[in-house]
């Protein structure tokens, strides 16, 4: 099975690719941002799955799915990610995504998961679709803005500044300001100890 894996994250990317390599019956192809996979698609013969993860470089939400998906169908298109919540997964899956991949999988569910969508079934982790319906009536999530709790899910995954504003396609002076509001409004000292409170509250 042939494989295009796209994330800006080199070692994210690596680690996947390695976990499916080993299993002998896949070759993975890999690329950083989009405008690469869109240039792959044209060079390349046909990938039986692509994965695009949701926040790299010019993805643009669920705009650079539907670009991948009018240019591969019927080939199945599917998104990994380490912060998108249910609805996203949910919106991605209505308009025809293969399947939609928590980072947070163990590595020999997402090697299923994968073979699964390669061969044209749809996906998605029913822990994680029913864990984030219970999530979205957290009180501490209810204090912050859409944008502000993507910030503290890249803060619980330890990326500094720069990569988050990378990741979400901000300005870092916007990451720093973010960062400063959810901490007051979480009551966290400091970026580190607000990672601890989401943690410790089960956010993430």
């Amino acid at each position: 099975m042939r494989i295009l894996l796209a994330d800006d994250h080199e070692l994210v990317r690596e680690t996947i690719a390695a976990f499916l390599e080993s299993e002998g019956t896949f070759q993975v192809v890999q690329y950083p941002d989009l405008p690469s996979v869109e240039k792959a698609l044209v060079a390349h013969d046909p990938f039986d799955l692509v994965l695009l993860d949701y926040e790299m470089p010019g993805m643009n939400g669920l705009e650079g799915l539907e670009k991948i998906l009018e240019a591969t169908r019927p080939r199945p298109v599917a998104l990994i990610s380490g912060s998108a919540d249910r609805n996203i997964a949910e919106q991605a899956l209505e308009r025809g995504a293969a399947g939609f991949l928590p980072k947070s999988m163990a590595a020999k569910s997402l090697v299923n998961a994968i073979k699964f969508m390669a061969m044209g079934e749809k996906y998605a982790p029913i822990d994680f679709m029913t864990k984030e319906v219970e999530e979205s009536d957290h009180p501490m999530k209810k204090l912050l803005t859409d944008r502000e709790f993507q910030v503290l899910s890249c803060l619980t995954r330890g990326l500094p500044n720069k990569e988050i504003a990378r990741e979400i396609e901000l300005q870092e002076v916007t990451i720093k300001l973010h960062v400063k509001t959810l901490c007051r409004k979480i009551e966290a000292k400091n970026r580190t100890h607000a990672a601890m409170i989401a943690k410790e509250a089960g956010l993430f």
